[in-house]
């Protein structure tokens, strides 16, 4: 295809199990349950994380209601994005645009260093020694190649691998509950809500959110899907509660076999494999080592997945030409130009890290996932109060509890974790360095700000680029561009038709009234002039005297009405012949008024068009 978009004719080809994997493959339970717990518990050092990760799973469930009812009537690659330019304004979409890709390059740019650190692990079993950042190079060109594939031969490649990581987290969580620290009965301590009302705890939230990202990943492909109105829905439930069974059950089984006491202690002593430490002593060395692989492709698993919805949401943006065209550069569907733009991105960012020799656990992987599931809270937010918007304007057929009630709930939920997680963010990254704690929430607010700007000067510049934003169309194939421009040019429009009003004043003139009482002494005058006008003429010779009126207001199509109205008894036509005006007609006498050829000579007081019959 030589179009800059993906069409509707070929793309709808993924169902709802290929949108489910693609999903769970960008939550990636194994690098959440082998990566970001063990850091939950070593290095935010908190103990409520399993309860974090079941609440924030609720609250997105409820969040989701009201998503895809969205969904359903913008089924936009730009997600998050076109909800925001629908529900908001233009602007904030553009804004929300922007913070949805330097949030979603941010968690993907971070996994490059748990991958790094995890295929290090993992090639170790069989002796090989490399470096992180040789690992992370060579996953990052198997990603650029693999970004520039279909995406259906892509989620095949995922199925596989979520599948073998979902099964080595369920069979290491049995594990580690058969066995809980001092042989005595199952604690479940860290399931306690009361865990989360510490700063560290509401802490967690963001590290829960972080660990989440990827459910949204199904509204992506709602373009793409064979049915968007029910393959979105579903798959975004089916990732929800496989995220909370894994997720929170992980975490609950960890602190049972290391005993509630001890987690905390144990987790800052193996950051890198605290998941495959604990049940060791429980399983064979060789099903060990195949989780410590697993764990590396689920890492590229969801590295891919990021790939992916950052490439389509440039491809979105740049098709409706707010960010440079060259980027909505397609082949056979595939954003070829924004793949390409993420990759060199990514290589750029591993470079540095390189150069600088930063730790790639905790400065690449734990910050970067961890700014952007900010992000994401940001975008979640947004999101949820546009939905209460769109629907406010029209139900378009949505029940209460979808377009109202669901949305109002998560709106307001999501509002209080954004603030609190911006305020105890420090904590969360458990650091005092001000470009840690500072750095993500005002680049998020300085790129949304730069998109609201960027938006408003569209609107102004280029009003067809404006016009497409939201749509995920070209500016040449939007159809609302001419409903758009329609706003801007209203002050012309209305003032073009203030001077109707006036036309339609002098018509409304009240000179028919003069006219009317003209009609009822006409009676007496007309059987003189029966002869000219002969069978039920009467009213036609009527007629004929208000046309010269009709000429004298400039021909307007309303003394036509005027004629017929003429008929009638003279008192309702007063009203509706009111709309004559009365100086087009000068007041005449009498005497010509019976020839039939003066156009109701009366003067327009009703008392002297008495005086005409009477002479």
């Amino acid at each position: 295809m030589s179009q800059a978009g993906l069409t509707e004719q070929n793309s709808h080809k993924l169902g709802t199990w290929s949108v489910f994997v693609i999903a769970v493959s960008a939550m990636t339970p194994l690098t959440v349950v082998a990566g970001a717990l063990p850091l939950g518990y070593g290095e935010v050092k908190e103990k409520g994380i399993p309860v974090a990760y079941v609440l924030v799973a609720v609250v997105l469930a409820i969040f989701t209601i009201g998503l895809t009812a969205m969904a359903r009537h913008v089924p936009n690659s730009g997600a998050f994005y076109a909800y925001a330019a629908k529900g908001l304004s233009r602007p904030a979409g553009v804004g929300t645009a922007f913070v949805a890709l330097l949030a979603y390059n941010a968690m993907q740019i971070g996994l490059y260093g748990a991958f790094g650190v995890a295929a290090h692990n993992a090639a170790a079993i069989f002796g090989w020694k490399m470096s992180w950042i040789v690992w992370a190079l060579l996953g990052w060109a198997v990603i650029s190649f693999l970004g520039l594939r279909q995406i259906d031969f892509n989620a095949r490649i995922l199925t596989v691998l979520v599948c073998a990581e979902v099964l080595i987290v369920l069979i290491f969580d049995a594990v580690m509950l058969g066995h809980p620290a001092g042989g005595g009965g199952v604690s479940f301590d860290t399931l306690n809500p009361a865990l989360i009302g510490s700063a560290g705890g509401v802490s967690l939230l963001v590290g829960a959110v972080a660990g989440m990202v990827g459910f949204e990943s199904p509204l992506v492909y709602a373009a793409e899907a064979r049915d968007p109105r029910r393959t979105v829905a579903r798959a975004i439930f089916m990732t929800l509660g496989v995220a909370a069974i894994v997720y929170g059950g992980s975490a609950w089984a960890m602190s049972v076999v290391a005993g509630p006491d001890r987690i905390i202690d144990v987790a800052a002593q193996y950051l890198n494999d605290l998941f495959f430490v604990l049940p060791d002593p429980y399983l064979p060395t060789a099903l060990v080592d195949l989780g410590r692989i697993f764990f590396a492709t689920s890492l590229f698993a969801a590295m891919l997945a990021f790939h992916h919805t950052v490439a389509r949401y440039a491809l979105t943006v740049a098709r409706e030409g707010v960010l440079p065209p060259a980027l909505a550069r397609t082949r056979d569907d595939v954003p070829v130009a924004a793949s390409i733009g993420q990759s060199g991105l990514a290589l750029v960012v591993l470079l540095i890290f390189a150069a600088l020799v930063l730790n790639p656990t905790t400065d690449l992987f734990f910050f970067g996932t961890v700014s952007g599931g900010l992000g994401v809270l940001v975008l979640m937010m947004i999101a949820s109060i546009a939905v209460v918007r769109f629907f406010r304007r029209d139900a378009h057929g949505e029940t209460a509890w979808r377009r109202s009630v669901a949305p109002w709930i998560a709106a307001v939920f999501l509002v209080l974790m954004l603030l609190l997680s911006v305020v105890f963010f420090g904590d969360l990254l458990d650091s005092d360095n001000p470009v840690k704690v500072y750095l993500p929430p005002l680049a998020f607010l300085a790129v949304y700000l730069l998109g609201v700007w960027w938006g408003r000067r569209l609107r102004h510049d280029q009003p067809a680029v404006y016009a497409a934003i939201g749509t995920g169309l070209p500016p040449e194939e939007t159809p609302k561009t001419a409903n758009f421009v329609r706003p801007e040019s209203r002050p012309e429009t209305e003032d073009a038709r203030d001077p109707e009003p006036p036309l339609a004043t002098p018509a409304a003139t009240p000179e028919p009234p003069p006219a009317e009482p003209a009609t009822t002494p006409e009676p007496t005058s007309e059987p003189p002039a029966g002869p000219t006008a002969t069978p039920e003429p009467p009213p036609a010779g009527p007629v004929a005297t208000p046309e010269p009126p009709r000429a004298a207001p400039a021909a307007t199509p309303e003394p036509s009405p005027a004629a017929p109205v003429t008929t009638p008894v003279p008192a309702k036509p007063e009203a509706a012949l009111r709309t004559e005006p009365e100086t087009v007609i000068p007041a005449q006498p009498g005497p010509p008024r019976p020839n039939g050829a003066t156009p109701a000579p009366e003067p327009v007081k009703p008392e002297e068009t008495e005086k005409p019959p009477t002479g």
